[in-house]
């Protein structure tokens, strides 16, 4: 009975330290909620969010980022835009990067009794010891262009962007 115990703890554990399903792609309904956003600063420049609250992973909030940039400059008209700068909000899941010590020392009284208590502690990490990083929020800050896309890293084809995103979303999800 002990081990069927033992087993179904550590199957509890293991099923905790799996990666929880991504956000949806969509609109954010509440400053507090998954999903997109935008803020218009001039005509042709926006401030890109996207917010997961529980945090989710970095490439994917990146992703459903430039998929809402790429939307917005279809939605304006224009072929193309230019990230200006890019923020991630990162954060970690807590889990250890490797074993670990705890010691521990207690005491109390009851009436006249009292006792003394010491403890020392020791943890594996069960999921190989990394510390897996995820992220609140990916921003960017772009500008939609004109006349012919440079050939640079930091401009974007839009229709080109969306579709690889969408693709990469669908088989990945």
């Amino acid at each position: 009975m002990i081990r069927v115990l033992a087993f179904a703890a550590v199957l509890a554990l293991a099923a905790c330290a799996t990666t929880s399903a991504p956000p949806p792609y969509s609109a954010a309904t509440s400053s507090t909620t998954a999903g997109y956003s935008d803020t218009q600063i001039e005509s042709t420049r926006y401030f890109v969010n996207y917010r997961a609250p529980r945090g989710a992973e970095p490439a994917r909030l990146e992703d459903y980022a430039l998929l809402r940039a790429a939307e917005l400059t279809l939605e304006n008209g224009r072929e193309w835009f230019w990230v200006d700068r890019r923020s991630l909000e990162q954060q970690s899941d807590g889990r250890s990067s490797g074993p670990s010590i705890g010691v521990g020392v207690g005491g109390g009284t009851f009436g006249r009794h009292s006792g003394a208590s010491a403890s020392v502690g020791l943890s594996f990490p069960l999921g190989g010891g990394q510390v897996r990083s995820t992220a609140r929020g990916a921003t960017l800050e772009i500008r939609f262009g004109e006349g012919p896309k440079p050939d640079v890293a930091n401009a974007y084809d839009a229709r080109s962007t969306s579709q690889t995103i969408r693709a990469r979303i669908a088989n990945a999800g």
